[in-house]
């Protein structure tokens, strides 16, 4: 795998912060609702088969590695329901094919454009960025590169989202060019053909003249 361990060391610290912020935020749920309801360390560890002080630890967010379903149990046992969700967040980490696509794109550009991997997004706290940025006098564009794109609509609605949030002129969809990949395209025109008014051919052409694409495109390398 092709990938800068700063990238993943970085994402790693910033699960870990957040993993330890929702426990202790769980913790202190769980402790409110005991107390509301009048319940004993001791009683609550032991609906659930484990100590009073095991129990302490986690309402003090001490117990940073305790199970989903240790909280799951210890939430019924006052009353309470966990709740778990994923949301869209930052960059996920990529392989080498990922990369050997993006390098791909980037060696016909013209010396003079900037290329920026990984670019974050524009608004504080946001935690997602562009696959990359490819920048010019006066304009810049969100590079995604998809090796193996599969869910048409899913893509569609994740690139129109950070176009609207990622402070870019356009987005510049970078797929490989195999027959796979010309049938998804033939298969979802409809959904993405609309948001990409520009030729891949073209939009490549100009970028390799430091010239601005003109629009959003689907370039295949």
């Amino acid at each position: 795998m092709i990938l800068a361990m700063g990238t993943i060391e970085r994402a790693v610290e910033r699960a870990n912060e957040r993993a330890a912020k929702a426990t202790a935020n769980a913790g202190s749920e769980l402790r409110a609702a005991r107390r509301d309801r009048n319940l004993s360390l001791e009683r609550v560890g032991a609906s659930v088969d484990i100590s009073a002080a095991a129990v302490g630890r986690i309402e003090r967010g001490l117990a940073p590695h305790v199970p989903v379903r240790r909280l799951a149990q210890l939430a019924e046992a006052v009353g309470l329901e966990l709740s778990l969700r994923l949301y869209a967040g930052g960059t996920p980490i990529r392989d080498a094919a990922h990369a050997t696509l993006l390098a791909r794109f980037q060696a016909p550009l013209h010396p003079t454009l900037r290329w920026i991997l990984e670019a974050p997004f524009p608004t504080p706290g946001d935690q997602r960025a562009w696959d990359a940025l490819v920048c010019g006098p006066g304009w810049r564009y969100g590079v995604e590169a998809e090796t193996a794109p599969r869910d048409v609509q899913a893509l569609a609605r994740r690139l129109a989202i950070k176009l609207r949030d990622g402070g870019a002129d356009g987005v510049l969809l970078v797929l490989p060019k195999t027959r796979r990949v010309r049938d998804f395209l033939a298969a979802g025109s409809g959904l993405l053909v609309p948001s990409f008014p520009i030729a891949g051919a073209t939009a490549l052409a100009r970028l390799s003249a430091g010239l601005d694409p003109g629009g959003s495109a689907i370039v295949l390398v």
